[in-house]
Formats: C-alpha cells, structure tokens, sequence
C-alpha cells in the first residue's frame, strides 16, 4: 500500500477531522473507536452494515479522509494497532512518556512544510507580530515569545480576552498574528482573530483540528497532534505538541536569520549571567 497518508496513524486522522463529520460519518467514527479490533477483519458490506449507514456512505467517509477506499484504510489501521500493542503490565510513569513521545512523532507527519515555511516567511518579514493564546495555550504563547526575543524578533503576547481584542483592533496589513488554540473552537481567540482578519492582518492557527472556526480565519494552519479529552484539558501532552511547532517555527528564524540571531543570543546569554551565581 502507497497511501499519501502512510505515516500518519488513521485514528490522527480521524481526530482532526471529527468537527466537520456528518451525523452519519461521526456513526462510523464512533463505532471505529469502539470496536477497532472488529474494523480490520471487517468487509466493506459488513463495516458498512455495523456502522448502521449504507456502504456509499463508508466509502465517501473514508475518500473524504484521503484514503483510497476501505482497503487502504483497513491496512493501516491493523498496522496502528498493531504497532500499539497491548501493554497491559506498563506503568503510569510508561504511559505518560509513550503519550509524550508520541504526541510529538503524530506532530511530526501532520506538519506540511510549505505551510510551516511560509509561517516563518510571514513572521520574519513582520515588525508587528501578536500572539494570541488563552489557558494553558496562552503559556505556549508566552514560551514562545521568550524564545524568539532571544535571537532578536520582538513580538507581544496577550492572553487577555479584552486586551485580545483592543490589539486586534489595532492590526494592519503588515502584522501577523500567532493565533494558539488546541481546539480551534476558543469564542475568545476566533472573536479576536476574526478583528484581526477584517483589518487585513496575516493570521497563523496552531490547533488540533483541520476544520474550526479559528481555521476559517488563518491564511496559514499548522497542525499539532495530541488526543485530549473535555476532562484532560490543559493537559502537558497537548502544551509538548504544541511547544514542538513552536520549536520549528523559532529554529526556522533562526536559520534564515543566521548571524544576526547568534548575535542577539550572545548579547543575551551576557546581559543575564550576572543574574546567575
């Protein structure tokens, strides 16, 4: 099997694409989380027929993923449950590092390079770039903002809903906003982004989901990749994805702007030693 989503595991797929399910794909997504162990020795009629929607429907459910059909699917997702194995004696202390590792390896193949350079090109050209994050998502903003004054780019964080949407008012066509959301779908951040578009300002998503009223506003979408539950909100599998673009997008500056970005960093590294003893 060549399938253009080989290295990306079927149920990231599905999770990122959950929000833009029909009442009868989110059947068929429900009753692959319930029984993936029955999917994969399924028929197509019998997939179909236990999904209780017509098998038209299955096979458009799974185009719309990008799969080729049933088959292509099936065999991937034997070969993700395969490669999960059953682990039954792991610890917590294993379970949460698995989680970790592989929050960061699912970000990894979600990520599309020409949107993740064409971010780092908006950013660098920019004098006025504005992070947007609220919660635990407005921490990753502000990690981010740290990273990027130490080699040279002065950017704003506002985690403040009202002053969110103060400084969205104040955008042009030359800035950029960082808009920081696991769920695409924070009325706050989508509110301001939404300012931010109508004043003509690039807008860059970081979320979980291809599909969210955030991503009906970004010129560019880079996705991360951590599953998380209503009642695991905020969790640290989610804020690691999230600091891992955050990661590529500050060594992607740094890259383009080479000298000047170790200069900034010497300098820093001098000015705060003292602070050390």
């Amino acid at each position: 099997m060549n399938s253009p989503l080989s290295n990306v595991r079927p149920s990231v797929v599905m999770e990122q694409h959950k929000h833009q399910f029909t009442k009868s794909e989110q059947k068929i997504y429900a009753y692959i989380l319930e029984h993936p162990e029955q999917v994969i020795y399924h028929s197509l009629t019998e997939f179909s027929e236990a999904s209780g929607v017509a098998e038209a429907t299955a096979l458009r459910f799974l185009r719309k993923l990008g799969y080729k059909g049933f088959q292509d699917f099936k065999f991937l997702f034997a070969r993700e449950i395969a490669e999960a194995g059953t682990d039954q004696g792991e610890t917590y202390l294993e379970r949460i590092r698995e989680n970790m590792v592989q929050a960061i390896r699912d970000t990894h193949d979600v990520v599309v390079q020409d949107e993740l350079s064409a971010s780092i090109g908006a950013i660098d050209r920019s004098d006025d770039v504005v992070i947007f994050g609220i919660g635990s998502s407005g921490i990753a903003g502000l990690d981010m903002q740290h990273r990027l004054m130490r080699i040279g780019k002065h950017t704003s964080v506002v985690t403040d809903s009202h002053f969110q949407m103060m400084r969205a008012a104040s955008l042009n066509e030359k800035s950029v906003v960082i808009a920081i959301s696991l769920t695409g779908g924070t009325k706050d951040i989508v509110d301001a982004v939404r300012v931010a578009k109508e004043k003509k300002a690039t807008v860059i998503a970081l979320t979980n989901y291809v599909k969210s009223p955030l991503t009906k506003y970004a010129d560019h979408i880079l996705l991360t990749s951590a599953k998380e539950s209503p009642l695991d909100s905020g969790s640290l599998v989610s804020k690691v994805a999230q600091l891992y673009l955050v990661d590529l997008i500050c060594t992607g500056l740094t890259m383009n702007n080479y000298e000047e970005a170790e200069r900034v960093k010497r300098e820093v590294s001098d000015s705060i030693s003292g602070k050390l003893y």
